[in-house]
């Protein structure tokens, strides 16, 4: 019974010996295939980053048929978006109070995060009506905030209080803003959803300058492309002037320099992504921001 009971014994240390050796090589496997995604997707923006390649272009969409490895590359705008700096500098809280509501949120609970995103950027500490500053991020437990300074990144605006109920209810609400565009909405880049906040009509009506701008092929960076050569051109298939509605004329711009890359890599199951912000693609380009993520 003895060497039964120890033969047994062996045969289960044999058994976990065996699955942690398998755990890690597993392990390490992904770490090869991980980093080799990454390399893939560095070499993704490296295309992206190529002034002579455009957004259609087929070379940013690269896949090996045999092992799966290779990368796509989107190359997008960064002026599409509403620069948070800018509207809390110029002071346009109804658009982003109406951004909110239209979100969901009710007009109350909207005022009250416009304000706290006020406070958190402003160099005072007077705090805006349905605002908060340092004393009230104390009470909350939460020292040396607000940061009284433009945001650096998205990712901060998550401290300002409000934001976090905010996020429960549009999720995805960083694809609507940035903090390295050039100030204004890019009405050549920017889609007919952000255009309607922007210019407060319908997503109906705004639809005109997507399409205006894409030609009759419906893609940007093509031979058929009606690029708007300035916001008036643009303000006018809205039915909208300078002189008639000043506020929603200093929204706008056309040509903004940020450029997005976003390149994901693929390389035996793992994948990557890299995206890298870059002013003056089409110049000497300057990156400034970059950052990776793990895609399951």
């Amino acid at each position: 019974m003895a060497v039964l009971w120890l033969i047994a014994v062996l045969a289960m240390a044999c058994m976990a010996t065996l699955r942690v050796i398998s755990f890690d090589m597993e392990l390490a496997s992904a770490k090869v295939h991980g980093s080799r995604a990454r390399h893939i997707a560095e070499m993704g923006v490296a295309v992206g980053c190529n002034p002579a390649v455009k957004r259609t272009d087929p070379i940013l969409r690269q896949r090996n048929g045999e092992d799966g490895e290779g990368f796509e590359v989107k190359v997008l705008s960064e002026g599409g978006r509403f620069n948070i700096n800018t509207l809390l500098s110029q002071g346009d809280k109804p658009l982003l109070t109406s951004i909110f509501c239209n979100w969901g949120l009710e007009l109350k609970e909207a005022q009250d995060i416009v304000d706290a995103l006020t406070d958190w950027v402003d160099a005072d500490d007077d705090t805006s009506l349905n605002g908060a500053e340092k004393k009230d991020y104390e009470k909350a437990g939460r020292v040396n905030q607000p940061f009284n300074r433009p945001f650096y990144d998205l990712g901060e605006m998550r401290l300002v209080r409000g934001m976090d109920f905010l996020e429960s209810v549009r999720p995805d609400w960083r694809n609507w803003f940035t903090v390295w565009s050039g100030g204004l909405l890019d009405l050549n880049e920017a889609s007919a959803e952000l255009i309607a906040a922007a210019a407060e009509c319908t997503v109906e009506q705004a639809a005109i300058i997507p399409e205006t701008v894409r030609g009759a092929d419906g893609q940007l960076d093509t031979e058929d492309d009606a690029r708007l050569p300035d916001p008036k051109a643009g303000l006018v298939l809205l039915g909208i002037t300078s002189e008639t509605r000043p506020d929603l004329a200093r929204r706008f711009t056309v040509n903004d320099l940020t450029t997005r890359i976003e390149s994901i890599g693929y390389a035996e199951g793992a994948k990557r992504k890299i995206i890298v912000i870059v002013r003056n693609r089409t110049g000497k380009p300057g990156l400034l921001e970059r950052t990776e993520e793990i895609i399951p």
